[in-house]
């Protein structure tokens, strides 16, 4: 027997990983993408564009118990991004209240990167989001567009998600990508199972009768300068050359808790950059 209905909004990468775990448990899952063919097996397809304001012809007609907005932009600008977080969740609550549903949470997927902190400060649910770049800018109007909305919502801030196919730094690391180590440049990340893991993990719990806090963290246990990642990768890699360029040094530096969510019961697969790196590399082999 189906346990409950989930709608995932914008079903990617992550999106895919949730719907897959999730259908396992019995759930029924429809996922919204532009290509359907590309959702794994399990998953109803709702072939549909979210930046589009009318509803796709395939949006289910029953019950919706819930709803993830996991979106991600193809524009990267700031009307990209309007158009991706805040004009897509809008349409997307709208095409709820077109079919009279009302889900019990929605779980909308945020960044680290409303996050304005740059001096190896920790950072939690509480800490002040006041990104000045128009990226952290537009996902804190679409966040409390999903806070302010008639569903209960949860925010989830995603770190820098890495995995099988979001390789880049691996790519820089093979071209012999240099750091600076003064001062530390601290990263946050979340391996894309472990991602997709959290945001199962909140539906379960909601779903048992839990009570969820309107936000949530989702790094792994580990925040690092990215210095001692790039080493790390270096050596496990056995790559000895480096680039003819100078350092690079990228903006940011803060460090992510991930305590509340394991208050809840939750924890990582990948509980740093190590183990979730091993295992791409080994996968690769």
């Amino acid at each position: 027997m189906t346990q409950h209905t989930l709608m995932i909004a914008g079903c990617g990468d992550v999106g895919s990983r949730l719907g897959e775990r999730i259908s396992a448990l019995g759930w029924q899952v429809h996922g919204l993408r532009r290509e359907v063919s590309r959702l794994p097996a399990g998953i109803l397809p709702v072939a549909g564009d979210l930046q589009q304001p009318s509803c796709p012809p395939a949006w289910p007609k029953g019950q919706l118990d819930y709803l993830v907005y996991c979106a991600a932009a193809t524009q990267h600008d700031e009307a990209g991004y309007r158009r991706a977080y805040v004009d897509g969740l809008r349409h997307a609550l709208t095409w709820l209240g077109e079919h009279g549903q009302r889900p019990r949470r929605l779980l909308f997927v945020s960044s680290t990167g409303v996050y304005a902190q740059q001096g190896g400060e920790w950072v939690d649910e509480t800490a002040p989001a006041e990104a000045e770049g128009y990226s952290g800018r537009v996902m804190r109007e679409a966040e409390r567009l999903a806070l302010e909305s008639a569903v209960p919502a949860t925010l989830v801030r995603l770190a820098g998600i890495y995995g099988p196919g979001r390789e880049w730094l691996l790519g820089q690391v093979r071209q012999g990508y240099r750091v600076a180590s003064e001062p530390p440049l601290y990263g946050n990340r979340i391996h894309a199972d472990d991602a997709a893991g959290l945001l199962a993990f909140l539906l379960q719990a909601d779903a048992a009768g839990q009570a969820l806090q309107d936000c949530y963290l989702g790094v792994d246990d580990a925040p690092a300068p990215l210095h001692e990642v790039v080493g790390w990768l270096r050596e496990y890699l056995g790559v000895s050359h480096w680039a003819e360029q100078q350092s690079v040094r990228r903006a940011g530096s803060k460090r992510c808790s991930n305590a509340r969510a394991r208050a809840l019961g939750w924890a990582p697969q990948y509980p740093s950059y190590r183990e979730g790196y091993a295992a791409i590399l080994s996968g690769q082999r």
